[in-house]
């Protein structure tokens, strides 16, 4: 059974799972997961709690698959959920930073992300930081389109398709994410002296 699920389309999988087939959940979540982990880290800026946003987009999309339409694509709709999930997070985590205003700011640093390997040089760390740092400080609606587009590899018409957008939109939020991207990346550039 394995075998013919590999082959299986994600509609298939999907109306399998409805069915109650345990095995087309996993390849679902299979299928999507570094996409969806992806998506949500870069969304967050936050590894370890991109890994209980994931799993709370798979959780909210498995029930919620009746109301998947396997004629679009499977990949659009996660994606959706996710950033919602990833922006639910955002939400909260103002709410955790207002009770939390007492505390001294080393307490709310963030842990470096430890994906990077220990290969890299220094200078590739802190690049790859402001980058991150940049990509988190855009406004909502400019940053999904970028993550999506770029990091995700969805075409335009996917992403347009995946943010409830015209294509046209989507060529104006990614024109104006790199806008600001290049400019926060000018203004953040390390000063030689």
């Amino acid at each position: 059974m394995t075998l013919a699920l590999d082959d299986a389309s994600d509609g298939a999988l999907a109306a399998l799972a409805r069915s109650g087939t345990q095995a087309a959940y996993r390849k679902l979540t299979e299928r999507h997961r570094e996409a969806v982990y992806r998506l949500v880290r870069s969304a967050m800026g936050e590894a370890d709690e991109a890994l209980d946003v994931t799993q709370e987009t798979f959780v909210s999309a498995f029930g919620a698959l009746d109301r998947y339409d396997p004629a679009r694509p499977f990949r659009a709709w996660i994606a959706r959920i996710a950033l919602n999930k990833a922006r639910d997070w955002g939400r909260r985590r103002a709410v955790r930073r207002m009770f939390n205003l007492g505390m001294p700011d080393h307490a709310a640093q963030t842990v470096p992300d430890e994906a990077v390997g220990a290969d890299r040089a220094a200078e590739d760390r802190q690049a790859l930081n402001r980058v991150a740092a940049a990509i988190a400080q855009l406004p909502a609606r400019l940053k999904e389109a970028l993550l999506l587009r770029t990091i995700e590899g969805m075409s335009q018409a996917e992403v347009a398709a995946t943010l409830g957008v015209s294509e046209k939109t989507v060529e104006t939020r990614l024109y104006r994410a790199r806008q600001k991207l290049t400019e926060a990346m000018r203004e953040d550039a390390p000063r030689r002296v």
